[in-house]
């Protein structure tokens, strides 16, 4: 069984490999959404999979350090994509959240986003 919560953040950013006089290349901002999915079986005492106010608690943590920031001085997404924001949401929360199990982030204006579940999930490509 999975459960899910969503949180919004807003942020500027550039993509240092575009080319020259792309737009990507210049300082702009998006308004993100960002889906974390959690795994397990509910307990037979609460019957909860995870506490949606443990995992509130998570997210505010990674929520805080990317709401209304340029994406590119955070540590560890200094060329901030679509894919390394998943990924680097996905390392800030596994230790804080048994049973991680994905990790989306979206940017609703481009009606664009990624899907990450996690290191060892790896999605088999078509030709294997």
């Amino acid at each position: 069984m999975r459960i899910y919560k969503d949180f919004n953040f807003e942020a500027a950013h550039y993509l240092p490999s575009a080319p020259p006089g792309h737009p990507n290349s210049r300082m702009h901002g998006h308004s993100f959404r960002a889906r974390i999915w959690v795994e397990g079986e509910p307990d037979a005492h609460s019957g909860l999979v995870f506490h949606f106010d443990e995992l509130s608690g998570a997210i505010a943590d990674a929520r805080e350090a990317l709401d209304h920031r340029l994406l590119n001085d955070v540590e560890g997404l200094e060329a901030p994509t679509l894919e390394r924001i998943t990924i680097w949401l996905w390392n800030r929360l596994a230790n804080r959240v048994p049973g991680l199990a994905r990790v989306e982030v979206a940017r609703d204006s481009c009606q664009e986003g990624c899907v990450y579940d996690g290191p060892d999930r790896r999605m088999p490509l078509a030709a294997e």
